[in-house]
């Protein structure tokens, strides 16, 4: 520099904080969380909520007799039904034995009717050749299925009892850990700016 320059230089203080809230890694982590933060919506909305809400059942398809509509693995959602619903056509959930527990989910693919005016329907998976070999009775259905999701049947079925109450508040905590951060934040980038145009 010449000795006779009298100009000051003047430094660029650049903010490092600033850069940090829009440089790449600030881009991937806040895209990461976002995405987690909807798959536990995701996951909590159609195997817990949704459900509970409508006094729907969740149930988990386990064999390959309804591919590929609903293959192994995958969670449908089944709503009680009234008999005006259970058309030719329409896939439902029903006890394999009338008064257990075991229930399987099937189409309807044609209805009978008795002498006594008492209506029975014929079953059979997508995938299967014939037709079940029991006719099925109205005291059997649990409901038609409402929506189906590819593979959260797995999800489902490790979300049982306990698990589930553990899970669920795990989620819930979680989500409002993640709220109060978001709050905070704010608040503090808030103060921060205010800090920076104050004189």
């Amino acid at each position: 520099m010449n000795a006779d320059d009298d100009t000051d230089v003047i430094e660029t203080v650049t903010d490092v904080s600033e850069e940090n809230r829009t440089g790449v890694w600030w881009w991937v982590s806040r895209i990461a969380s976002y995405t987690l933060l909807a798959a536990m919506l995701f996951v909590l909305g159609v195997t817990v909520v949704i459900p509970k809400v409508t006094g729907s059942t969740p149930y988990t398809i386990l064999t390959s007799s309804m591919k590929p509509t609903y293959p192994p693995g995958s969670l449908v959602v089944v709503k009680p039904a009234d008999a005006a619903e259970l058309e030719v056509g329409t896939p439902i959930t029903y006890q394999i034995r009338s008064g257990e527990p075991e229930v399987v989910t099937h189409r309807i693919v044609a209805t009978r009717q008795s002498g006594r005016g008492i209506t029975t329907y014929v079953t059979r998976g997508d995938n299967n050749g014939s037709d079940d070999e029991n006719p099925v009775q109205i005291g059997q259905i649990r409901g038609k299925v409402w929506y189906s999701v590819p593979y959260m049947g797995y999800v489902n079925n490790w979300l049982n009892g306990e698990q589930r109450k553990i899970t669920v508040t795990v989620i819930v905590i979680g989500l409002a850990g993640y709220a109060l951060f978001m709050f905070v934040g704010a608040g503090v980038d808030r103060y921060r700016s205010r800090k920076e145009e104050s004189p």
